[in-house]
């Protein structure tokens, strides 16, 4: 099995979101995905995870299986010919590589904003769904077992994760520190381009609000709406929801400002307002009025870059803690692929040992038949020990395969009792 780890990858740095958007996968379709995987192929161990901006397949086989799980990706999704789709898709098809690139995935180090904090999660979650449709074995069990507990040791042992790190997540984190004494600030989101979705998509992760939506197209609105269970503002009434609101956050296309001044001169209230557009949409000395308080894109990309600069500089100490946890994963797959030889020695010496005191049984008292079996079998542990800790210590030099050879040979293990009988 620890030879047989492989994945296929789709993500933002090899498709449009055009594409991702097609084979994202929700819950349902994921876990439709892996029956299919389970129904349809030898696979027995399998992770599909899937977010805005990648979609992966992580599989035990001896082959590639790139094309198959397209085509069933493509019929989960109902998408019609998967060859379409098959060039999006990089195969990872060694082990090595695809367990590096899951726990550089997990940890953060191959997300759009480095250092994500919604990844993990994300990856959890993905897991759970292989664990319900009983596609997460032994291997999968203990490879995301140990990203948990590298993610851990990131998060506590070095600035990989502090702070936020992109724009919109940089404005959500400060709306998050000014809004804290609101018990449900009402958020006003103008303009839906990329900027603006990802600040209403981050925007979900605050705990408590009220989020309106506004855009010229109003159906780009009510469907991110419908998604994320926001309000709809229609564009016309953007001065009196701006009124309304405690946050406005504005990244919307124009040429002359939008938000102005005037729409506040009767204002009771503090306001906190965050302009990400180029050219702005709030009217640079709307700060004039009292209760208003402004924050440009210089201010956020000043405060997202910072972060930036120290996540990239943590990304050493990252690399050093997953290269560990690699290793010691590597060592536990190498020891569990000798396991079978160690169960197999086990049974051939307890068969010697059963056919040897069947010989004497009868001769022996019931007291002295047990006594006999335990002696014996307090031997035959002592005797396993040494080629058991031999073993490990072969997977650890990688010499392991020419000392399992040994062994076949020195007690027939591939002869089983069971071929035997047969014969």
């Amino acid at each position: 099995m620890h030879n047989q780890f492989k994945a296929i990858s789709l993500s933002y740095k090899n498709a449009p979101i055009e594409i991702r958007e097609k084979v994202s996968l929700d819950e349902a379709s994921t876990k439709k995905l892996l029956d299919m995987i389970a129904e349809c192929s030898e696979i027995s161990e399998a992770l599909v995870l899937s977010t805005c901006n990648r979609t992966e397949i992580y599989y035990a086989s001896n082959t590639s299986k790139k094309e198959l799980l397209v085509k069933l990706l493509s019929l989960v999704k109902g998408l019609g010919d998967s060859a379409e789709y098959l060039q999006y898709f990089i195969d990872l098809d060694t082990n090595e590589v695809a367990i590096n690139h899951l726990y550089a995935v997990s940890i953060g180090l191959e997300a759009q904003v480095v250092g994500d904090l919604q990844i993990i999660n994300q990856v959890k979650k993905a897991y759970q769904w292989s664990a319900d449709q009983e596609m997460a074995g032994p291997f999968v069990h203990r490879l995301l077992h140990s990203i948990f507990y590298t993610n851990k040791r990131v998060v506590q042992e070095t600035a990989f994760r502090d702070g936020a790190a992109s724009v919109s997540y940089a404005t959500v984190d400060l709306v998050q520190e000014l809004t804290q004494a609101l018990e449900t600030p009402r958020i006003l989101v103008v303009g839906l381009g990329e900027i603006g979705e990802d600040v209403a998509r981050n925007l979900d992760n605050l705990s408590t609000k009220h989020v309106m939506l506004c855009n010229r197209s109003i159906e780009r609105s009510e469907a991110l709406a419908q998604e994320l269970g926001y309000e709809v503002v229609k564009f016309e009434d953007v001065a009196l929801a701006a009124i309304e609101a405690d946050v406005i956050i504005s990244s919307v296309n124009i040429s002359e400002p939008l938000i102005v001044k005037k729409w506040f001169t009767d204002l009771h209230s503090h306001k906190y307002l965050f302009d990400l557009s180029v050219p702005r949409s709030i009217e640079e000395d709307i700060e004039n009025i009292n209760g208003l308080l402004l924050y440009n894109i210089d201010n956020i990309t000043a405060k997202a870059n910072a972060v930036l600069e120290r996540r990239l500089a943590a990304i050493p100490d990252v690399n050093s803690i997953i290269a560990d946890a690699i290793k010691e994963f590597g060592t536990w797959a190498q020891e569990m692929g000798v396991s079978p030889v160690i169960n197999k020695l086990k049974n051939a010496l307890e068969e010697i040992r059963q056919a040897e005191i069947s010989r004497y049984v009868k001769k022996l008292t019931p007291k002295e038949s047990d006594l006999v079996d335990t002696v014996t079998k307090s031997m035959m542990q002592k005797i396993i020990k040494l080629p058991v800790l031999q073993l490990k210590a072969a997977c650890k030099r990688g010499e392991e395969e020419s000392l399992v050879e040994v062994l076949n040979d020195l007690f027939n293990l591939e002869k089983t009792k069971s071929e035997e009988v047969k014969k």
